[in-house]
């Protein structure tokens, strides 16, 4: 059982088992980080600030893309695991089918609505005057072409959720190098610009999704050859979206955060919006590494918390908790000593490099609080406690739109900008509280008891 996903799961030492399972998810998650990086300094070759504003402007478009892939593939992934654990293949099955036929429907819906009103949806994300034409154009390839991206979300999640950490990181590998050979043919040789990048992006997915579907399909442990039309009753349906919606949900209020964070940076002018998009991609090295180690020991919280090895649930929470300090606190010293630098290497603007390295400095903060909250999130999807999974997920989007509004409202810009540190300061202790609520009657019980 030594060379199965499940022996990580179940038996391995617990340092080598979050060694395993992370380290494959943060190169997956860092390599994503990368090519968007490479994404966003090819549109930076073109020399065009309207062009890197669009994609600022666009993210939105890409945060909704992935809450679709979310709804179903954080809610049907833990779920899987809980049920592999628990030896009820079958019904695990049954769930992937589920999750697949169903984010692609849900994509394509979500699409032609949104085609449909593409006018004002371009103007509600920001876009006015040069900015709005370009951005029109980017976020229609994006939608046309977003079923891929969210079929990639959904499935690479239920790859992970049986344990193959391994493979999730091939699947993210093929999806940055598909992405990072389409970028510069699409956008420099054929001038396609803005719709090349869409383009690369969406292909790239598609390419990575093709990956994981012929992988479960065929090699997968657990879920070989799970590709077929079955139905689920309704309280699975339940257990999947009492974990997903939450997912949706504060993706939801992540967009409307995003909507007042570019109609107030359009406000100060292209450059502070280019400035944004700049910062943005640079702590994204931090975060996705932080959320490497969140998703690679998921189904590692999930297996055990389902199957009832409570000392093992609580060792990987606490491995988990020190690897994403260490890494938050070294990424923040060594990147503010050098912010003026990196910030240069993405524009040579000198106005944009001025914004971008004060703008970079409150990210740079947010993230130490981000990796942590992240996990307390991580923990309750895990052992599938949907209110407090909904708790997080509410308030941290609710959170963030008064105070953006207060921090525009009373310090202007310096408030725009540190609107996003002092949201997730406060997630972070509201995370802290409610672990401690949810787990300490719990803890005292079963996993002290197993420590002991």
């Amino acid at each position: 059982m030594e060379n199965t996903n499940e022996y990580y799961l179940k038996e391995a030492p617990i340092k080598k088992a979050v060694k395993h399972l992370s380290i494959p998810m943060m190169l997956g998650l860092s390599i994503g980080t990368v090519y968007n990086v490479i994404n966003a300094y090819f549109i930076g070759l073109l020399r065009n600030t309207d062009m890197l504003s669009a994609v600022t402007l666009g993210l939105p478009i890409f945060i909704v893309l992935m809450a679709i892939g979310n709804i179903f593939g954080v809610g049907g992934g833990t779920f899987v695991t809980r049920l592999i654990a628990k030896d009820e293949i079958d019904k695990a099955k049954n769930i992937a089918s589920y999750v697949i036929y169903s984010s692609f429907l849900f994509s394509i819906i979500v699409a032609i609505l949104a085609i449909i009103f593409i006018n004002p949806i371009t103007s509600l994300l920001g876009a006015s005057g040069s900015v709005f034409a370009v951005t029109k154009k980017y976020i229609v390839a994006c939608l046309v072409l977003g079923f891929m991206v969210v079929i990639n979300f959904a499935l690479e999640q239920i790859v992970r959720g049986t344990g193959a950490s391994k493979e999730s990181m091939y699947g993210m590998a093929i999806s940055a190098i598909v992405n990072l050979i389409l970028d510069p043919i699409l956008i420099l040789i054929f001038h396609f610009d803005l719709v090349g990048a869409a383009v690369a992006m969406s292909v790239a997915n598609l390419a990575s999704a093709i990956y994981y579907a012929y992988y479960l399909q065929r090699k997968s442990e657990k879920l070989r050859n799970f590709v077929r039309i079955r139905k689920i009753s309704f309280k699975d349906k339940i257990e999947i979206y009492k974990i997903g919606v939450p997912e949706l949900i504060q993706m939801s209020f992540m967009l409307v955060t995003t909507l007042l964070l570019n109609n107030f940076c359009m406000e100060y002018g292209d450059s502070v919006t280019a400035s944004i998009g700049i910062a943005l991609r640079i702590v994204q090295v931090p975060e996705f590494l932080s959320m490497g180690i969140v998703l690679g020991v998921i189904p590692l919280l999930a297996y055990n918390y389902s199957s009832e090895n409570f000392k093992r649930f609580n060792l990987g929470l606490k491995s988990s908790f020190k690897y994403i300090a260490l890494i938050s606190v070294f990424f923040f010293i060594v990147v503010f000593i050098l912010r003026k630098e990196v910030v240069g290497l993405f524009t040579s603007s000198n106005e944009v490099i001025r914004i971008g390295t004060y703008i970079l400095t409150a990210m740079l903060v947010s993230q130490l609080f981000n990796g942590i909250a992240g996990l307390f999130l991580g923990i309750f999807q895990a052992s599938g406690k949907g209110t407090p999974t909904t708790i997080i997920a509410i308030a941290q989007g609710v959170l963030s739109i008064p105070v953006i509004i207060i921090g525009h409202s009373f310090f202007g810009l310096d408030g725009v900008i540190w609107s996003t540190t002092v949201t997730e300061l406060i997630t972070f202790v509201l995370g802290s509280v409610m672990f401690l609520i949810v787990f300490n009657p719990f803890k005292s019980k079963k996993i002290c008891n197993e420590v002991a």
